[in-house]
């Protein structure tokens, strides 16, 4: 187990807030284990150019679950039937509905529910799952996915809440099309479902997929308990390890929220302590930590990473989870080199998410200070 605990780590740090919960990752992986199954992955190029290649993930908010959803939930007498297995439910269907064989699964990002899940999916249909994702991070969004890069379509798409609801989209025009529909049936299941889309030949899903990923991720959170467990920072030993800069440190003083759209929205403020004394961070999230300012100034903004850790075990935190009271550390790290300039950044930088900001690299950004 403590391998999966790792990954879970090194998964919680790169998905910048979002990525889902981490102990619906911790529970897949416990039963997964129970159930004697192996969790593996394989090298991208084990997988022939000829099989069929999906992506499974979840869709939908983060937001916690509201009493007046929970009300509602009950009053229509709902019940949990796929206990966890949609996902599973989501990739038969779309064998099924396109009358193919499953030959790999490709993770869609990196995230401590997010990653695990389809990695037990794999394990439980007997279908390899490779080293990498499509993301090499956690996104809100599939524009910022590398098939939106390079003008792969995601649909038929399948998707399967827990309920026990299946829909199969044959069609969407577009991927921003695409990404409403599904956050539209996420939100029609109270929070979330599970998609199957990006039906690819391997030597189509070699051409865009982000290589080792899942890997790195492992040896990440190796290394931050390593480090704890030798009585070393954590926080310094993750930069080392990712070629990240500390962009601050503080206590959380504010988190203001809301679940809109299949999202959860909101800004968190942070007030230094120690060498940041008397400056304030903010972030705002949609899912995923996007876009920062230091001191009200525009600072680290996606495509490149704003990772939110507990100061004392290094460890990431979903927004989720965040809350007023806790000392963080506020890392960013380089994001994936396609996605800040041309289409990439189109899709992925600040002005994509309504801000009036132009994108400043984080190097850039970190020069001289």
């Amino acid at each position: 187990m403590q391998d999966c605990e790792d990954l879970i780590s090194g998964c919680l740090f790169m998905s910048t807030g979002g990525g889902g919960p981490e102990e619906d990752g911790r529970e897949a992986f416990t039963a997964a284990l129970e159930e004697r199954l192996e969790i593996e992955w394989v090298d991208v190029d084990d997988i022939p150019d000829d099989t069929w290649t999906v992506t499974p993930y979840g869709m939908g908010t983060i937001a916690p679950t509201s009493p007046e959803t929970l009300e509602e939930i009950s009053r229509l007498g709902l019940v949990d039937r796929l206990r966890q297995r949609s996902m599973e439910v989501a990739v038969r269907e779309m064998e099924e509905y396109a009358q193919v064989k499953i030959g790999a699964i490709v993770p869609i990002e990196l995230g401590a529910s997010s990653t695990p899940i389809p990695l037990v999916t794999g394990a439980r249909l007997g279908i390899p799952v490779v080293d990498g994702d499509y993301s090499g991070r956690a996104v809100p969004e599939e524009m910022q996915g590398t098939p939106y890069l390079h003008d792969k379509q995601g649909w038929p798409f399948t998707s399967v809440d827990r309920w026990g609801n299946v829909c199969i989209v044959k069609e969407a025009c577009s991927l921003l099309m695409m990404e409403r529909i599904g956050k539209m049936l996420s939100v029609a299941a109270y929070g979330e479902c599970d998609m199957t889309a990006y039906l690819l030949a391997g030597r189509e899903m070699k051409q865009i997929v982000v290589r080792d990923t899942l890997t790195k991720s492992l040896e990440l959170g190796r290394t931050i308990r390593q480090a704890r467990e030798r009585g070393e920072d954590p926080v310094l030993t993750s930069l080392e390890f990712t070629g990240g800069w500390l962009l601050f440190e503080g206590q959380v003083v504010k988190k203001e929220w809301e679940d809109r759209e299949g999202y959860m929205f909101g800004a968190t403020l942070i007030d230094g302590t120690g060498e940041f004394s008397g400056h304030t961070f903010k972030v705002w999230f949609k899912n995923e930590n996007l876009v920062s300012w230091l001191d009200d100034e525009p600072f680290v903004t996606s495509p490149d990473l704003v990772v939110v850790v507990d100061r004392k075990s290094g460890e990431g935190i979903t927004n989720t989870l965040l809350d007023s009271g806790q000392e963080v550390a506020v890392i960013g790290v380089r994001g994936l080199e396609a996605f800040r300039s041309g289409k990439g950044l189109a899709g992925a930088g600040p002005r994509h998410f309504g801000f009036d900001i132009d994108y400043v690299p984080i190097e850039e950004r970190m020069s001289g200070r």
